[in-house]
């Protein structure tokens, strides 16, 4: 069987992050089980030539060009892609669309439709009503149309279910599926021996992952551990390094921040290797790819409770919950959750639940294991 697998941007610091990062996992899950899966993608940022593979998945990546610089990603295409996409659609047994409002992933799917190729959809939580009018005019231009067209439907939580209903109310979804998302179990971290305790932030440092909040707790952490360090990672797609440094500073803990930036996929694992506890204080978080990494390796995690993730977190004792005021400081909170998991009992325990939750729930085997059987009932 041949899979196509579209998403809209590629970089090598994984810019666009959770989309692309469940594509390349799911491609190479699928090879791994003797299917054909290649990705087409938008490439940028890369200094030389255009990546042919990633991470060992057959890719046809275009360099992306930015026809509509206000809208960001959305608004990023390739003529070049497009004019291949027809060709790339009808090698497929099946067209497996991570979709978004853009000028790549819609494109794609009304392709795949008009040529009669079984197309599934994957939204990861980016599709949902809207009263912005150009998100509404491609609604009516082509969203609604490969909603109610597509031969399958991807959805993380019940809660996105609905949201995606809920833009085409008239239309009962078709065959849709809820599919977690998985990854590897991967090489353990070491245990923390004299070194300083390491807390770590590792997404995109932007308002809504709330990285204020990150920062904001240090002074609750340092009270109980004056050496500890704290890493914020990640791409900096909020422009907010600067400032959170600076909240730091004037906190009165710059010295203990340190901002590392946007990093590829080897030394993102190397950087949740090297910490104690990993932070993600999102308000909203639909099915974070972030989170699932860092229990692969045992690390203990502090989310907040909307997070899609942070039920399975809670119940199987891999980390800390805490609660989201979207307009509160919530710096002490995360601090106090933070200062629970230092506890070398606590995180040993805590490490040990993570990665049995990854083996038992979110590894990308039973993932990919689910992923085909749609795949069967789509074709």
């Amino acid at each position: 069987m041949r899979v196509l697998h579209v998403v809209t941007l590629h970089t090598p610091t994984n810019d666009f992050g959770g989309p692309t990062r469940v594509a390349i996992n799911l491609s190479k899950g699928l090879r791994a089980r003797g299917v054909d899966a290649r990705i087409a993608t938008l490439g940028d940022g890369f200094d030389g030539p255009l990546p042919s593979a990633i991470e060992d998945v057959p890719a046809f990546v275009f360099q992306a060009r930015h026809v509509l610089p206000r809208f960001e990603v959305s608004g990023i295409t390739s003529l070049a892609l497009l004019a291949r996409a027809r060709r790339l659609v009808e090698s497929a047994d099946v067209v497996h669309v991570h979709l978004m409002r853009d000028l790549i992933t819609l494109p794609f799917a009304l392709i795949a439709l008009r040529c009669g190729r079984p197309v599934v959809l994957q939204t990861h939580g980016m599709i949902d009503p809207t009263d912005h009018h150009v998100a509404r005019l491609v609604d009516r231009l082509g969203l609604r149309h490969v909603l109610r067209r597509a031969d399958g439907l991807l959805y993380l939580t019940e809660m996105e279910r609905e949201l995606v209903q809920a833009v085409i109310p008239d239309t009962p979804l078709r065959n849709a599926h809820r599919l977690v998302n998985g990854v590897e179990l991967r090489e353990r971290r070491s245990a923390r021996g004299e070194r300083p305790p390491t807390v770590l932030y590792l997404a995109r440092v932007q308002e809504r992952k709330r990285p204020a909040d990150f920062v904001r707790a240090m002074p609750t952490v340092l009270k109980e551990h004056p050496q500890a360090r704290f890493v914020l990672a990640g791409p900096d797609t909020g422009a907010l390094a600067q400032p959170m440094l600076d909240l730091a500073r004037e906190l009165g803990v710059g010295d203990a921040l340190e901002y590392v930036g946007a990093l590829e996929h080897s030394e993102v694992l190397k950087q949740l290797r090297a910490a104690d506890v990993y932070v993600l204080p999102s308000v909203v978080e639909p099915f974070a790819v972030s989170i699932l990494e860092a229990m692969s390796v045992g690390l203990p995690v502090v989310v907040t409770r909307t997070g899609g993730l942070s039920p399975d977190v809670e119940e199987a004792e891999a980390g800390r919950l805490t609660d989201s005021r979207p307009d509160a400081d919530n710096g002490e909170l995360v601090g106090r959750a933070i200062l629970e998991l230092l506890d070398p009992d606590a995180n040993a325990a805590a490490s040990e639940a993570a990665v049995r939750l990854i083996d038992e729930k979110f590894s990308i085997d039973a993932v990919v294991e689910r992923l085909l059987d749609v795949y069967a009932t789509v074709r």
